[in-house]
C-alpha cells in the first residue's frame, strides 16, 4: 500500500471516531477508539510503542508513540483547541529517534479532526502522491 493511500485510510478512521465520539474526551479514549477503527480497516496498528532516544550509542531516554500503523507511520493524538508548534516538534523528534519517515498529528478538536503531516524526507512523501 502506498503512503498516500495509507494516510487517507488513517485519516478516514480518525473521522469515523470523531463523528461518533465528538470532542472532549481524553486522548487515551480517542486512542482506544482509533485502534478499533484501524483494525476494522484492516491495518496493523500498535499503541503506546516505546521509542528509545540514543546519544553517542547510549540510551538516554524513552518515550511512547501513541500509535504506530503498519510499522511505518507514527500517530500522535491530541484533544486540544489547536495544534501548536511544540506538538509538531514532538513528532519530528519521534521520527528522528525511530528513523521513520512519516508522522501524523491527529487532533480531535472542538470543531473537527485537525491533521498535520510531518515527514523526515519530503521527497519520499512526494514520490507516493
Amino acid at each position: 500500500m502506498e503512503h498516500k493511500e495509507l494516510i487517507e485510510k488513517i485519516i478516514g478512521c480518525a473521522y469515523q471516531v470523531y463523528n461518533k465520539m465528538g470532542f472532549g474526551f481524553l486522548e487515551s479514549i480517542y486512542e482506544k477508539c482509533l485502534m478499533i477503527e484501524l483494525k476494522k480497516a484492516g491495518l496493523a496498528a500498535e499503541s503506546q510503542v516505546p521509542i528509545r532516544v540514543e546519544y553517542n550509542d547510549e540510551i538516554v531516554g524513552e518515550f511512547f508513540a501513541d500509535i504506530l500503523v503498519e510499522g511505518i507511520i507514527i500517530l500522535e493524538l491530541k484533544s486540544v483547541t489547536r495544534i501548536v508548534r511544540a506538538h509538531e516538534i514532538q513528532v519530528v523528534n519521534y521520527l528522528a529517534a525511530t528513523h521513520k519517515e512519516i508522522g501524523l498529528i491527529l487532533n480531535f478538536s472542538a470543531t473537527k479532526v485537525e491533521v498535520k503531516r510531518k515527514v523526515r524526507d519530503l521527497k519520499k512523501l512526494d514520490q507516493q502522491d
